[in-house]
């Protein structure tokens, strides 16, 4: 069996971080990556859907990993999400990834045209194939990528021996006891919605990757804390509290991750910029919903 005690754990999706020009902060990066570093989360999932990856090079997205692994100091489990919407592009960012020593790359499947199964897993082999010696993460969030990992496409997948997993971002709960069911314990199933945190845990995942974790840490690892020692009702109770917080964050007319950059920077005194467009930036009347979700979660930690 592989070892893969090092992604097991609260894995924070890493945000976006821009300068006052909306260009790639290398600064706010670094910042970023010590903030974690200092909150003692298991690693960080670099350039994925909290990293506004669909909006950015693949220039910026190196400067991103590579400020990530300098300020990480080895510190930190890293994966890289390293899909764009071409292969070659891909291939490019999956052979930057490996030679910055990540621990992992993970890919969605190609968006916009619906492809059949046998042209999807030929795009994420070929993509593996340009980071031979890197464990390969299968990303799936078809409610935005358009597709869905059946399990005939990751019985596929299983067969490239650098496949270690899935990021499950789909709805269904269900769908983390059918993949670990499937792969059974030489794979890791990552929980992707944060709004169910515990059950993905409980059912079978044995990590979290999300994007909202970032703005709230503390709260995921005690609620991790608590399933690993039996606890459920009072992580129960810390669910709760983390998804009125996400329901406030969701409710500004701003993008959530515009939202989560503002209140770490009033919690946190980071600067990481706002959001790319096309996603909506915050406006004034945001700011009282910003402030009640920052209230929420310092007192939410106090209670911890």
């Amino acid at each position: 069996m592989r070892n893969l005690d090092k992604y097991k754990g609260v894995i924070p999706a890493f945000y976006a971080c821009y300068d006052k020009e909306g260009n790639i902060s290398p600064e706010g990066v670094r910042a970023l990556t010590k903030y974690f570093v200092a909150k003692g989360v298991k690693g960080v999932y670099v350039n994925g859907s909290s990293g506004e990856c669909i909006y950015q090079s693949v220039e910026d997205r190196k400067i991103v990993l590579e400020n990530v692994m300098e300020a990480a100091e080895g510190k930190l489990t890293v994966i890289a999400h390293v899909a764009c919407n071409n292969t070659k592009d891909s291939q490019e960012l999956a052979a930057h990834a490996q030679k910055s020593g990540v621990d992992a790359i993970a890919c969605i499947p190609p968006i916009y045209f619906h492809l059949p199964e046998y042209a999807i897993s030929q795009y994420w082999n070929d993509i593996s194939s340009a980071a031979p010696d890197t464990d390969f993460i299968i990303y799936n969030i078809p409610q935005l990528a358009g597709v869905s990992l059946t399990q005939s496409l990751f019985a596929e997948m299983r067969k490239n021996p650098r496949v270690i997993g899935v990021k499950n971002s789909s709805m269904p709960v269900q769908d983390i006891q059918l993949f670990k069911q499937a792969a059974g314990e030489d794979y890791i199933i990552f929980n992707g919605p944060d709004e169910q945190f515990i059950s993905g845990r409980v059912i079978g995942a044995e990590g979290g990757i999300g994007g909202t974790y970032g703005a709230m840490p503390e709260l995921f690892l005690k609620m991790d804390e608590l399933v690993k020692s039996g606890k459920l009702e009072e992580a129960r109770l810390i669910q709760y509290e983390a998804n009125e917080i996400i329901y406030k964050m969701c409710a500004a007319h701003g993008n959530m991750y515009g939202v989560i950059k503002e209140i770490l920077r009033i919690n946190e005194n980071l600067d990481l910029g706002g959001v790319r467009k096309p996603l909506a930036s915050l406006i004034p009347e945001d700011m009282p919903i910003v402030e009640e979700a920052a209230r929420m979660i310092r007192d939410a930690k106090a209670k911890l």
